[in-house]
């Protein structure tokens, strides 16, 4: 079975690379007429019944004519790209792109389009992707399974450059439509410009390396009841930052035995002759878990993607409330990171999201370890699977036997049959199937 995939890998890389290259050099016009020439060279053969070789011939001379002409095209450019810090996986892009004119000729009727790193994988990789979908594949049943493919990154518009004189400098307004999270990496800039017979274009190839990070899709959640309630959190203010009942001032007495160095009230010490310290009242707060399964064999799995949006939604909805979040996953080492009130942002909390990579080398006892490890802190578990399977009804049982409440979100196919709650069938309420093509209206019924 490998052999014959690395036989279509071996295929499908130059043919990917012939076709980018055909989209980009010839215009539209000059891909019917590249087009028109296969087919007329194809049914062309017999000479002598029938006369379509007269037309090979002529678009034959109409390309050999095109790619002379676009060889006198030997202008110079730089380029300047204004970047935004983040994008949004979905969301249109839109940015400048600074160009200057280097020759002392003005130049007209350019086309700039943008150079980016090569998205295809190795073929490791793309040999997990196509025995994911095998697996997934049912016979005698055609179905969409993705929306986009899985090898592309962003959908590219092509923007006309305003005409510039001799020495001259434009600005030119891009837009490109990020498909997939992640750093999306700029190695340059080409300035097209079309032959006089305008089927073929001739290129400039302006280095300017950038990146910017493609943050995950996030969807509206309305305000929800999340679980659990207020806890004493050790370390209070440092943590909390005045949420909730925070670490106030409450009163002066004498020093204890223990008592720390920071709150002792100097110039009271000073009135009376012996130390004196500061009372604070303890402080209690609502401090959630946002638990994302990444345990997936596939490198661009598109559950693990809408997990991760539907995290980065709770993410942002729960950030904005008077609590603060954890949150655990797995991936090259168990992680845990904490934001809210004094800490970090919503922004923050996004920008790790948007590095999540899928875990094939470690099960799932390993993030059980961790959030059992976790909750004595926590007053509530947010948990977005991607499988609904014994072990991840082991941790919930786990949870709740630890009096620990508990939300369930599980991402599934439209297709495939939707499972029963199993330890939360006596609470209906904390378990949500979300189907992917669905999700965000899905999440938008939340109560």
């Amino acid at each position: 079975m490998k052999p014959i995939f690395k036989l279509f890998y071996r295929i499908y890389r130059p043919t990917s690379s012939l076709w980018y290259w055909a989209r980009r050099r010839f215009t539209l016009p000059g891909l019917c007429v590249a087009g028109g020439f296969i087919v007329a060279g194809g049914v062309g053969t017999d000479i002598e019944n029938t006369v379509t070789y007269q037309i090979f011939a002529v678009l034959l001379a109409f390309l050999i004519l095109s790619f002379a002409c676009s060889r006198f095209f030997n202008a110079k450019f730089s380029a300047m790209r204004s970047l935004p810090r983040f994008g949004t996986a979905g969301q249109p892009l839109h940015y400048r792109v600074q160009v200057k004119n280097l020759t002392a000729q003005s130049q007209t009727g350019l086309t700039l389009l943008e150079d980016l790193d090569d998205p295809r994988p190795p073929f490791q990789e793309w040999l997990a992707v196509q025995l994911a979908e095998s697996r997934r594949a049912h016979p005698f049943r055609i179905t969409e399974r993705r929306s986009i493919s899985p090898f592309k990154l962003v959908n590219l518009k092509e923007a006309e450059v305003p005409p510039m004189l001799a020495r001259g400098e434009t600005e030119v307004r891009v837009e490109l439509t990020p498909l997939r999270r992640g750093i999306l990496r700029f190695k340059g800039v080409t300035l097209a410009r079309p032959d006089p017979v305008g089927l073929f274009r001739s290129f400039v190839k302006v280095a300017v390396p950038q990146t910017v990070l493609i943050l995950p899709k996030r969807h509206w959640i309305p305000p929800i009841a999340l679980p659990g309630t207020m806890r004493y959190q050790e370390g209070g203010v440092a943590l909390a930052a005045n949420v909730g009942r925070s670490e106030e001032f409450v009163s002066l007495r004498e020093y204890r035995h223990g008592d720390p160095m920071r709150h002792i009230h100097w110039r009271s010490w000073a009135k009376v002759g012996k130390p004196i310290v500061k009372e604070f009242e303890d402080e209690f707060f609502v401090r959630h878990a946002l638990v994302l399964d990444t345990f997936t064999d596939e490198p661009r799995s598109e559950i693990l993607e809408e997990a991760v949006s539907v995290a980065a939604s709770f993410a942002c909805a729960v950030l904005t409330q008077e609590s603060l979040l954890d949150l655990l996953f797995v991936g090259a080492e168990s992680y845990c990171f904490t934001a809210g009130r004094g800490i970090a942002h919503a922004d923050q909390m996004l920008e790790i999201l948007a590095s999540v990579k899928n875990c094939a080398d470690k099960n799932f006892g390993t993030l059980e370890q961790l959030v059992i490890n976790h909750v004595s802190v926590v007053s509530g578990c947010i948990c977005v699977f991607q499988k609904w399977d014994d072990t991840r009804k082991e941790l919930i049982k786990k949870l709740r036997a630890l009096g620990v409440p508990v939300l369930v979100l599980l991402i599934v196919w439209p297709d495939e049959s939707k499972p029963d709650a199993g330890p939360l069938r006596d609470a209906p309420d904390t378990f949500h199937i979300l189907e992917i093509g669905k999700i965000a209206e899905q999440l938008a019924g939340l109560k």
